[in-house]
């Protein structure tokens, strides 16, 4: 009697048959890369506005306007330059309102006004809701989103928690 010594070529074609079907099935639904991505992108995008907004408060308070709302805080520039080089912020209690203009000048962000991240003409790398304080990368998904809120006379600005993955 002659003992085995290994597999078969057919029973090794048949597992990597069976391998490739379950990769070809199973590997998109544990892969989200673009998701991943733009969750990322979100997370950054909203760290950056956590450190402008930390920044801007600094001048702010500086200036003794950390207390007023609708109040111009000038981040860089020179006002006695010709012509003026100023870079101006509006801020609620020191920090940045929801003026598209605001995130603009503060993060130098490529932003345009908007609802849907999906419109045709988007040139900007980024879509801002004013009326709601969303943010969407352009050409993502409407569910992938965060939200900023302006500081209150009883409260920080705030932000939405980021969306899932699956959702962008």
């Amino acid at each position: 009697m002659q003992k085995q010594q290994g597999f078969t070529l057919i029973e090794l074609v048949v597992v990597i048959i069976i391998l490739g079907i379950l990769a070809v099935t199973a590997a998109p639904k544990f892969i989200n890369l673009q998701g991943d991505a733009r969750v990322s992108a979100l997370q950054g995008l909203k760290a950056a506005i956590q450190g402008a907004n930390t920044l801007v408060y600094s001048k702010a308070a500086l200036a003794g306007k950390e207390q007023a709302t609708g109040a111009t805080v000038t981040l860089t520039g020179s006002s006695t330059a010709t012509p003026a080089t100023n870079i101006d912020v509006t801020t609620d209690y020191g920090y940045l309102t929801t003026a598209l203009v605001n995130f603009q000048n503060a993060i130098d962000l490529s932003v345009s006004a908007g609802t849907d991240p999906n419109a045709t003409g988007i040139t900007t790398d980024w879509v801002f809701d004013v009326a709601t304080g969303k943010f969407w990368q352009a050409g993502a998904p409407s569910t992938c989103t965060f939200t900023y809120t302006s500081a209150t006379a009883t409260a920080l600005p705030s932000y939405s928690p980021m969306p899932a993955a699956s959702d962008c």
